[in-house]
């Protein structure tokens, strides 16, 4: 007995050595810069991500399932539209950055950091198959003292009740063998302003160590970290960042219907209201909410609150009145075209922007998606035109695979209702009103210019 408890105790003095001299190695090694760094998912949050870190002369592995945008990366081409080739070819060639499909090469990267989409399903609850899968994939390949971060938005507890699991499949322990940690992403794809670089990364590990570690490899690469004391609550703060956004949105959505049956311009209203320096934020009505956060992280919240058995009435109500958005857009067009003794049936309606916000390429979760499709419902006949998306993707199983109609005088001047979804820079509104018969303009694109009375309805 005294023999066992006494190589007992030798263990467990061990452990915790052994754990604090990976701690140590992967430490230094991210000092000096020497330590390895996979990026999971190089899309729009992965690849800026990968940029960063070998521009900070980190040696960086970008890991993708799709082997076309590794052969895009290897070749020196973008296929993000607000990401130029030239940014890419100079990633590639400054030798600090190499892409692959291989799962192999995990077991050659220090950090691994999980960038992969986490969408809804058609129940609008989580679907975290792309981060199981992930999981499932590194796991053969996880070594001792590799540090794993996942940046993909979810509820809190995924790290450590989903993922943490799926790595500790193949024998080693999250803590002591190899670290884990969340640090959400944050990216705005297109903001001119704020980049990877810039904005600070909140960062929380299951563990302390897990926490410094991931901290000492963001700290060189950004303008700055904020540390917090475990994942589930960087994991909160996401889901609070973007639930944030998509409740004032839903506000002013409603205030605008509202105003609008009082005969007030909701713009005028958020300009003037604007001008007070306190206790007030901007946010703008629009057709809907799109792209791979706003639209999505509420209802991961709304989820995980139901497993706590907490009715979110708030978020909920706010998600309803955002997703009924594209119907109240319809019913605008079916007003104005009703207004010039047309109905929708026939009528040839153009979407003028389908990506989910301006002067990017996603159409992810993108309202112009939805719109068209209860256009086509009541029989229009619906094209579209957007500079930054030449072919609507399979997106969803109702839209067809359309081609970016051109706008030529003759097309535009044709058209029974010109609907503005998406205020891209590269349009030439004072031309647009000038040549459409009819504007439905959802953006307050057309706000500042004269048009004839009737010409443009604002949606």
């Amino acid at each position: 007995m005294h023999t066992h408890s006494r190589n007992g105790s030798n263990g467990s003095t061990l452990a915790p050595k052994r754990t604090h001299s990976l701690a140590e190695r992967l430490r230094e090694r991210i000092e000096l810069r020497t330590a390895r760094v996979a990026v999971v998912g190089l899309g729009y949050v992965g690849l800026p991500l990968a940029e960063t870190f070998a521009a900070a002369g980190y040696p960086v592995i970008g890991f993708d399932i799709d082997e076309a945008k590794v052969e895009h990366l290897r070749a020196g081409r973008s296929y993000i539209g607000h990401i130029p080739s030239s940014r890419v070819a100079e990633l590639v060639h400054s030798g600090r950055f190499e892409a692959t499909a291989d799962p192999d090469r995990f077991a050659d990267a220090d950090a691994v950091i999980i960038c992969v989409p986490t969408p809804l399903t058609e129940a609008r609850e989580p679907d975290l198959s792309f981060i199981t899968g992930t999981a499932k994939t590194l796991c053969p390949h996880l070594r001792p003292g590799q540090l794993v971060v996942l940046e993909s938005t979810t509820y809190p507890g995924t790290t450590d009740e989903v993922l943490r699991p799926l790595l500790e499949a193949g024998g080693l322990r999250a803590g002591r063998d190899f670290f884990l940690a969340y640090s959400p992403e944050r990216e705005d794809p297109g903001n001119a302003t704020y980049s990877t670089r810039t904005i600070p990364k909140v960062v929380g590990g299951i563990d302390e160590p897990s926490g410094r570690l991931a901290v000492a490899l963001y700290e060189p690469v950004v303008s700055g970290v904020v540390p917090v004391s475990s994942t589930q609550v960087a994991e909160a703060c996401k889901i609070l960042e973007n639930t944030y956004r998509c409740v004032n949105i839903a506000l002013v959505n409603e205030l605008k219907e509202v105003f609008h049956r009082m005969g007030i311009d909701i713009w005028e209203v958020i300009a003037a209201a604007k001008t007070k320096p306190f206790g007030f934020q901007a946010f703008y009505p629009g057709p809907g909410l799109g792209g791979h956060c706003i639209p999505i992280d509420p209802f991961y919240l709304t989820w995980a609150a139901r497993r706590f058995g907490i009715h979110t009435r708030f978020i909920e109500l706010a998600g309803e009145v955002n997703t009924a958005m594209p119907e109240r857009v319809v019913e605008r067009v079916a007003e104005a075209l009703n207004d010039r003794g047309k109905p929708v049936k026939g009528s040839r309606v153009c979407v003028f922007g389908v990506a989910y916000k301006r002067d990017v390429d996603d159409v992810r979760e993108s309202p112009a998606l939805e719109i068209m499709e209860l256009l086509r419902a009541r029989g229009a006949e619906v094209s579209y035109n957007d500079p930054h998306v030449p072919m609507l993707p399979s997106v969803r199983r109702r839209c067809p695979r359309l081609r970016s109609q051109e706008l030529t005088e003759e097309f535009v001047a044709g058209l029974d209702c010109a609907l503005i979804v998406t205020d891209h820079a590269a349009y030439d509104f004072p031309w647009l009103v000038r040549t459409a018969d009819l504007i439905v303009d959802t953006r307050n694109a057309t706000g500042s210019l004269p048009a004839a009375p009737g010409k443009v309805w604002r949606a």
